[in-house]
């Protein structure tokens, strides 16, 4: 492996350590809710649309695009609370948020992998979108802070692990290997975090 050796680097080995870094940064600054997550999530999205470019995984590409409009979106959600500038707490998905998300996901899967198989030279098309829709839909429950976005985070990264082996996409390989520990750090801290509004929440209607 070649880009273990520093002397080889080229820019788009660069370009891939410094997503790597900038991705690891802004998931370890999400699960400590800090709101410092969304502007490094900004600097590793725009380096993984070359990655995914030059990789010719389209469907990835886009989604860093979509990616980051959802950290805007999110990034304002986590500093307002409806018209108030208030911090965001965390809740659960309830089942409509779960329904929403077995639609859209094998919906969009079919969508997107049918077009880039037949209209683009994308590689693991259904693979490539399959994995865009179920990260899609994460994100979007970060950034309205449900728990189980952590979850399912680890279900997807189990799955982009192989895929960016076989891209030969080793530094992103091992990101998303370590974005398993991650998101099992984050579902527990998020957790732990929900349990202590729901104590607080208990206490004060005892108190009133």
């Amino acid at each position: 492996m070649d880009f273990l050796s520093p002397g080889t680097w080229d820019l788009a080995t660069v370009t891939e350590v410094v997503g790597v870094i900038t991705g690891l940064l802004c998931v370890w600054l999400a699960a400590k809710q800090n709101i410092w997550t969304f502007p490094i999530a900004l600097i590793s999205v725009t380096l993984y649309i070359i990655i995914f470019y030059d990789a010719r995984l389209y469907a990835d590409m886009g989604l860093q695009v979509m990616f980051a409009g959802l950290n805007f979106y999110g990034w304002y959600l986590w500093l307002y609370k409806g018209n108030h500038r208030e911090e965001r707490p965390v809740t659960r998905m309830t089942s409509k948020h779960w329904i929403w998300l077995l639609l859209f996901v094998p919906l969009f899967t079919a969508g997107l992998g049918t077009y880039l198989h037949y209209n683009t030279d994308a590689d693991l098309a259904y693979w490539d979108a399959a994995t865009t829709a179920v990260s899609l839909g994460a994100q979007w429950l970060m950034s309205r802070k449900k728990l189980e976005n952590w979850l399912i985070w680890i279900v997807v990264d189990a799955v982009y692990v192989p895929i960016y082996l076989y891209k030969e996409l080793y530094p992103t390989a091992v990101l998303y290997f370590l974005y398993l520990a991650l998101a099992w750090w984050g579902y527990v801290d998020w957790k732990k975090s929900l349990q202590r509004d729901q104590q607080k929440h208990g206490a004060q209607a005892l108190a009133g």
